[in-house]
């Protein structure tokens, strides 16, 4: 199982690279997750969409529909594909569990499984 650091926060990735644990997740946790997913520090809307995802995903136990997490932290209608370049690494970032191949395949190509 692979471990990533940051600002001594350690994360255990499954081989995958999502997070094993989603009740250990923290803003020390997706920086190391953005961190492993090539990108730099995260900018506040960053950080805005990737807490909606994970309260929506908490609460419905689904990936919102993407226009509604844009909606919902006022930002751009493609603010999701903007920050992230991916509603995947956005997905990894927040912490979620590893979607199902449906879902990664609609993800993948910008679609929202909502």
């Amino acid at each position: 199982m692979p471990i990533i650091e940051y600002a001594g926060t350690k994360v255990n990735l499954d081989d995958e690279g999502y997070l094993v644990d989603f009740d250990s997740w923290n803003e020390n946790t997706a920086l190391a997750l953005a961190g492993d997913e090539g990108m730099g520090a995260l900018t506040e809307a960053q950080m805005g969409i990737i807490k909606f995802i994970r309260e929506y995903y908490r609460e419905y136990n689904f990936f919102p529909i993407l226009n509604a997490v844009c909606k919902n932290v006022h930002q751009p209608r493609n603010c999701v594909q903007e920050e992230f370049m991916s509603p995947l690494k956005a997905w990894r970032i927040a912490g979620l569990p590893k979607p199902d191949e449906l879902i990664v395949n609609l993800l993948e190509f910008g679609e929202s499984p909502g």
